[in-house]
């Protein structure tokens, strides 16, 4: 990595770009905690990772595709689970992670 991207990264100031990773590395780790906590068990122990992009779409990253299926189903509470935390979704996408 060139040593001006480097020195970027690591910028301690507000609006580091170190600073914009962790911050959203903890709001991602936050919703996937409160996703977890609006699925039945069995779900919420196949749900990886989940995130919200710019344009509104919820996204969740899930185990396999039978687990994706499943996931599915439970979009309305997702997104109200999403909302309710303080998360602006609008639509829902579930997807595989790649192993």
């Amino acid at each position: 990595m060139p040593a001006k991207k480097l020195e970027n990264l690591l910028h301690s100031g507000s609006g580091g770009n170190l600073e914009k990773l962790i911050q959203t590395a903890q709001n991602m780790d936050s919703l996937t905690g409160v996703l977890r906590g609006a699925l039945m068990p069995e779900l919420a122990d196949h749900v990886i990772a989940a995130n919200v992009r710019e344009n509104g779409e919820l996204v969740v990253i899930c185990s396999s595709s039978a687990w994706a299926s499943r996931i599915r189903f439970e979009a309305e509470a997702l997104l109200v689970a999403a909302g309710e935390a303080g998360f602006d979704a609008s639509s829902l996408r579930v997807s595989v992670t790649q192993n």
